[in-house]
């Protein structure tokens, strides 16, 4: 394909993510907005394809779609009052909301026109990023890994405490 063409499924894709995301913030149907989210997870997931950054496009798409956005539509499908005809959310501070993104953007611009350029590096990767990855991370970061690791599982006992049932105050 030629250099044109990339361009254009680029602009597409960022088009897709920025209107879906777009259409997350600003409707009023929760479950629409959930739905929504989804082509935004994935509108960056094909972002990241094009950055080459394919390790990244694969987590994007195993966390966020494949666990979190499930676990959201789980949460909202199984809302009582969600299923309830007529109810909306609100949108509100949008005032404030389009204030922060344009100030938002202007310091985005400002940042981009005031930068003197990327520098690329002389370094090529041999082999595959996820192979670098994985490498890196069960070598010279080990110990960082077993340490999140060891957090995450105390959160995860913290959370079923938390979320158990107690039968000392019914009874």
């Amino acid at each position: 394909m030629s250099n044109s063409t990339y361009t254009v499924i680029f602009y597409l894709f960022a088009a897709l993510t920025v209107g879906s995301a777009a259409f997350v913030v600003l409707t009023r149907n929760v479950i629409y907005s959930a739905f929504s989210l989804l082509f935004t997870f994935f509108g960056v997931a094909a972002l990241y394809v094009f950055l080459s950054a394919d390790f990244l496009a694969v987590t994007q798409v195993v966390v966020y779609v494949g666990g979190i956005l499930v676990l959201l539509l789980f949460g909202v499908m199984f809302t009582n009052s969600i299923m309830i005809p007529g109810q909306k959310s609100e949108v509100s501070n949008l005032f404030f909301g389009a204030l922060l993104l344009l100030g938002v953007t202007g310091g985005m611009l400002y940042t981009f026109s005031a930068s003197p350029g990327w520098k690329i590096s002389g370094k090529t990767l041999q082999g595959s990023i996820v192979e670098l990855v994985g490498f890196e991370t069960m070598s010279h970061y080990a110990l960082p890994f077993e340490m999140v690791s060891i957090l995450l599982l105390a959160a995860l006992i913290g959370a079923a405490f938390l979320a158990r049932f107690d039968n000392k105050g019914n009874s």
